[in-house]
């Protein structure tokens, strides 16, 4: 290729003149010579620079280090896999900020929510931890509650992965608000006092086989369109209590303690977060139990 001026140089190659004569004057393309009127010249050599450069560049790797590479004082591929890690870390940040950005947008709210909902989503995985624990410590604190369910609720705190999902970093938004929730805390409390009473008293927490088992009769009435103060749902009531050991009163205080769709919303959330498999949905199917069981008690009356 013959010698050509800056304007085909940077034709040939992308960049404007302005930014070939800059990178020129900083040295980082030195002419292959000059013209009798002292204009520089380059050669095929300085395109394969220029268009390195180019790429650099376009890499976000700063002019410092581009000079380094040149002069081969660094090598490149050191460079890339710096580079490369300083890019993972940028990507992870602003899939939060896409993630705050989506719930602001669906949620709205004020300027200071939005820096919030910011703060909350940059948290490490200590600070995570410290804010449900502080949620169980309020909830628990004072109680003697069933050890292994303690252990279960304080063992089981959200994980993010090193890169969420913005789906995983919603869920994690709404868990802080939702557990700083003055109301949301009453109400675990009252749940956590409920099971304290039960073992005061010398009686074991119901059963989780027996709540599912439970819950799955009670779905299955709902989908057949029984209603909870039909005659046939006495039929359904019988074969509940008898499962739960014959106490019908105890029954019902156990599902009113313990039947709250924010509560089972926490679980969901957490499973989201930490990518468990989906939480079911029993709600409906307790809250239809306990009409039921209050119809029947009713007529019993």
């Amino acid at each position: 290729m013959a010698t050509m001026g800056i304007g085909e140089l940077a034709r040939l190659t992308g960049p404007s003149v302005k930014t070939v004569r800059y990178y020129a004057d900083l040295g980082l393309v030195p002419p292959a010579g000059r013209t009798e009127a002292g204009y520089r010249l380059f050669d095929a050599g300085s395109v394969v620079r220029l268009e390195l450069i180019r790429t650099l560049r376009e890499l976000g790797i700063d002019l410092a280090t581009v000079r380094r590479v040149l002069a081969r004082e660094v090598d490149i591929s050191e460079v890339a896999a710096l580079h490369a890690e300083a890019l993972d870390a940028q990507i992870r940040t602003l899939r939060l900020r896409r993630a705050v950005l989506r719930a602001v947008a669906r949620r709205g709210g004020r300027p200071v929510e939005v820096e919030r909902m910011h703060r909350l989503a940059r948290q490490s995985a200590e600070e995570r931890r410290r804010i449900i624990q502080e949620f169980l410590d309020a909830v628990f604190g004072g109680l003697d509650v069933d050890p292994e369910f303690e252990r279960t609720m304080r063992s089981s705190t959200p994980q993010l992965p090193e890169e969420p999902s913005p789906e995983q970093v919603e869920a994690w938004l709404e868990l802080a608000e939702l557990v700083r929730d003055p109301d949301f805390r009453r109400r675990v409390r009252e749940m956590a006092e409920h099971g304290a009473a039960e073992r005061a008293a010398g009686r074991p927490p119901l059963d989780r086989q027996v709540a599912a088992a439970i819950a799955a009769r009670a779905q299955a009435a709902m989908d057949a369109g029984m209603a909870p103060d039909s005659a046939a749902a006495g039929d359904v009531v019988a074969e509940m209590v008898a499962m739960a050991g014959g106490d019908r009163a105890r029954l019902l205080a156990s599902l009113r303690a313990g039947t709250d769709a924010r509560a089972e919303r926490y679980w969901r959330l957490l499973a989201t977060i930490n990518g468990w498999p989906g939480w079911p949905d029993q709600v409906p199917a307790f809250e239809w139990m306990i009409a039921a069981l209050e119809a029947e008690g009713r007529r019993g009356a």
